[in-house]
């Protein structure tokens, strides 16, 4: 268990990441095409993200993205970008990094893509002396919702009014938290 005067390593936190053929990268213009193209393969979802990651709401999205501290990672599966994920808002003082801004792509959805990507995340930023994750869903999201329960996360309370969404939704927003005590 990390001291609670113990600081943050950020460095470490953008390191590359594997299981077996699942590797998170740090986001590159090399996975930019790929990426977009992975984003469209479920133009739904979108409806119920902060921002649209869609046709021209793709470089802005990515834009937006690359303006909040943090590190975005492109989700390749057996050499392929299937998805995005991040670490946000990383506060090495108080040692607590969000783990959010995730998208897979439908046919990865239910094989255990999203649990082992997360697990290496979670692995990392403990390994990395943070002691505290947090996860912060859209409450209409329930399947990212369940997944982050089966880590360990407790839902800790719901944020009424959040922010605004891309489409002008008022989004109330779920905070679940996960402690290295949790954890282990």
């Amino acid at each position: 268990m990390n001291s609670p005067s113990a600081k943050a390593d950020l460095k470490t936190l953008a390191a590359a990441l594997a299981d077996g053929d699942l590797t998170l990268e740090p986001l590159e213009e090399r996975h930019l095409a790929t990426l977009k193209a992975a984003c469209a393969e479920d133009p739904d979802i979108w409806e119920i993200m902060p921002l649209s990651m869609l046709g021209d709401h793709f470089a802005p999205a990515i834009a937006a993205r690359r303006a909040v501290p943090g590190v975005i990672f492109a989700v390749v599966q057996a050499g392929a970008v299937i998805g995005i994920t991040s670490y946000l808002r990383p506060d090495p003082e108080r040692g607590v990094v969000e783990i959010g801004g995730t998208y897979i792509v439908p046919r990865a959805r239910s094989t255990g893509v999203n649990g082992r990507m997360k697990r290496l995340m979670i692995q990392s930023a403990f390994a990395s002396g943070f002691s505290r994750i947090e996860f912060r869903i859209d409450e209409r999201h329930v399947r990212s919702q369940a997944a982050v329960l089966k880590l360990g996360a407790r839902r800790e309370a719901l944020i009424e009014a959040e922010r605004i969404t891309w489409t002008g939704h008022v989004r109330n927003t779920c905070l679940f938290g996960l402690t290295q005590e949790d954890w282990i």
